[in-house]
């Protein structure tokens, strides 16, 4: 995909390999990435973002997970819960495709780096890594945190099985005002019905 904006274009790119690396160590995480990005935009669009704030989402979204790269296999491909440790080693994941982003100091980058750091953030404060609250954390940020959950549960994985999208809605609902960006959930609620993201179970 071809971005208008040719700052961001170059930067996505370039950026391409590292998704294909990250599909090497592991396909369904890069497959949910190209899930997420999908949605996010669908999101962005519908909630009026301007072309530099969508161009910076779609490279966001599509590499939010990127740090899972440095993730020990023993923890990223493990088919259980995780364990108290090892959900602290998972949650470095995102400062550290904060750091993967930023080091190819392309225009851009930081950006989008930015984004990536900050979309487990929860708009109670109780997210990661800084415990950032409400519209301090970036809206885009926001937004993937949004796409990034609702892909997750509607995707049969080792640790869960898939469930329907009224189960996930539900959830949604019930973790918007504390997780999730409340006027967002509202877009998000909008747009998901007739989206091609929307989950197949039924």
């Amino acid at each position: 995909m071809e971005l208008e904006d040719p700052v961001f274009n170059a930067l996505y790119m370039y950026t391409k390999a590292l998704s294909v690396a990250l599909g090497y160590r592991d396909l369904l995480t890069r497959l949910h990435s190209e899930r997420v990005q999908g949605l996010s935009r669908e999101i962005g669009v519908h909630c009026g973002l301007s072309n530099n704030e969508l161009n910076a989402l779609h490279i966001a979204s599509s590499f939010h997970d990127i740090g899972k790269i440095g993730i020990p296999d023993h923890i990223l491909l493990k088919p259980a819960q995780f364990d108290a440790d090892e959900w602290e080693t998972m949650k470095q994941h995102s400062e550290i495709g904060e750091k993967i982003m930023a080091a190819t100091e392309l225009q851009g980058s930081q950006q989008a780096a930015l984004l990536i750091r900050h979309h487990h953030e929860h708009y109670n404060g109780r997210g990661y890594p800084d415990k950032l609250v409400g519209e301090s954390i970036p809206i885009c940020a926001r937004i993937i945190s949004i796409a990034d959950s609702y892909d997750a549960m509607a995707v049969t994985r080792s640790y869960h099985n898939a469930r329907t999208h009224p189960e996930i809605m539900a959830i949604l609902h019930k973790e918007t005002g504390a997780k999730h960006d409340p006027e967002l959930m509202d877009f998000f609620s909008q747009i998901i019905e007739s989206s091609q993201y929307k989950a197949t179970k039924v």
